[in-house]
């Protein structure tokens, strides 16, 4: 689930692949509405289809000339990325804190 406030998107609750088109979609639809940060701070349970979602959003915001950051991002997640070898283009487009 995606809530949007100014140029931020909060995702929440669980991001696997039971979800993951509904959150996807949203935020497609927010990076191009302005969403320049997406905040997981209240994400609950993911799988590896998140980062799916993150890659998506990043590859849209370069689409609109803008970057999308990540702040939040859950310790997981950043484990999720490193197995799958995109910590480093995921920390380029992110804000940890």
């Amino acid at each position: 689930m995606t809530r949007r406030d100014g140029n931020r998107m909060l995702v929440s609750g669980p991001v696997t692949f039971a979800n993951v088109r509904q959150v996807l979609d949203e935020g497609v639809r927010h990076v191009k509405e302005g969403v320049r940060t997406v905040d997981l701070a209240e994400i609950g349970e993911i799988d590896s289809s998140i980062l799916a979602a993150m890659l998506a959003w990043i590859r849209e915001g370069r689409d609109q000339k803008s970057e999308v950051a990540f702040s939040n991002l859950p310790e997981g997640l950043v484990t999720l990325a490193r197995v799958y070898g995109v910590e480093s283009f995921l920390s380029k487009a992110s804000s940890v804190g």
